[in-house]
C-alpha cells in the first residue's frame, strides 16, 4: 500500500480512541464483506497488556518456527534482512506472527529486546498466535501484543518469510492492512473499506448513544410496559438513521 492511500496520522489517533467492537460496528455499515467470517478472529485471543487500551497500525507480517533449528542455518542473516523490511514501510505497524509450531509451542518471538527493536522501527504493536515472554519489560516499552500464550524460552527463533499472507487465529492478514485491535480481539480491515470506517464509526457510536442507549438509561419511573415501548421506539430510530446513511440497519 503506498503512504498516499493511507490513512491520515489524526484519523488513526481518532479510530484509537474507540475499542474495537465499536469499529466493527462502523464498518458493518460500510462493507460488503461477511462481517461473520472475514476481518474478526474466529479463535480466542488474549491481550497481555489490556491496559494500554486499542492499538491501531498496518500489518507487517512474519512467519516462524522457534522449534525448528535448520532455519537459522538456512538462513543466517535473516534477522538483518527481516528488519530491513520492517523499517522499510512507514507506521503505525502492527507485526502479525505465524507460529509454524502452533499448537506446540516451545518458544517466543518476543521478548524484552525484540519488543525494544520494533518500537524503535516504527512497531506499535505485535498480533502473534504464538507466545511472547518478557511481559512486563514488553509493557515498559510500550510494546503492545495479542498472543496464545506465555513461555520462558526463545528456543530458535528465527524469521523465516516475511511481506506475506498469514493466517493467525483463524483469520488470513496481508501485508498492509490496517489493523484494528484490542482485548475483545482485532480487526483486519480491508483496503477498500478504510477511507470510510472513521465516519462510519463516529456516526454509529453516536446513534447508539442518541437511541437505544439513552432509552434504556432513562427508564427510572417507568412501568415495565412503558420501558418496552421506549426501547422498541429507540429500536426503530436507530435502524432508521442507519438506513438512511448507509442503507442497511445497524445490530437492532
Amino acid at each position: 500500500m503506498s503512504s498516499t492511500n493511507r490513512l491520515s496520522h489524526s484519523d488513526l489517533l481518532e479510530l484509537k480512541r474507540w475499542n474495537t467492537p465499536t469499529i466493527f460496528n462502523g464498518w458493518e455499515q460500510i462493507t460488503s464483506h461477511d462481517i461473520a467470517r472475514e476481518g474478526i478472529n474466529p479463535e480466542e485471543t488474549r491481550d497481555y497488556m489490556p491496559q494500554m487500551g486499542p492499538m491501531i497500525g498496518y500489518a507487517v507480517t512474519v512467519i516462524i518456527q522457534p522449534g525448528n533449528q535448520k532455519h537459522r542455518q538456512k538462513n543466517p542473516n535473516a534477522w538483518s534482512e527481516y528488519r530491513k523490511y520492517v523499517a522499510s514501510l512507514p507506521g503505525p505497524k502492527i507485526v502479525v506472527v505465524r507460529d509454524l509450531d502452533k499448537p506446540q509451542f516451545v518458544g517466543s518471538f518476543w521478548g524484552e529486546v525484540n519488543a525494544n527493536i520494533h518500537k524503535a522501527l516504527g512497531c506499535v504493536g505485535t498480533i502473534t498466535d504464538g507466545a511472547i515472554r518478557d511481559m512486563d519489560e514488553m509493557t515498559n516499552a510500550g510494546f503492545k501484543a495479542l498472543a496464545g500464550r506465555l513461555c520462558v524460552g526463545h528456543a530458535y527463533s528465527h524469521p523465516i518469510e516475511w511481506n506475506c499472507e498469514v493466517a493467525v487465529f483463524g483469520q488470513k492478514i496481508k501485508p498492509g492492512q490496517l489493523i484494528h485491535a484490542d482485548k475483545h480481539g482485532f480487526l483486519a480491515i480491508p483496503q477498500e473499506d478504510e477511507h470510510n470506517l472513521l465516519e462510519a464509526s463516529r456516526f454509529m457510536d453516536a446513534n447508539e448513544c442518541k437511541t437505544i442507549i439513552a432509552a434504556a438509561r432513562n427508564s427510572s419511573g417507568k412501568t415495565k410496559d412503558e420501558i418496552l415501548k421506549s426501547l422498541d421506539d429507540a429500536s426503530v430510530e436507530f435502524d432508521k438513521n442507519a438506513m438512511n446513511n448507509f442503507g442497511k440497519k445497524g445490530e437492532w
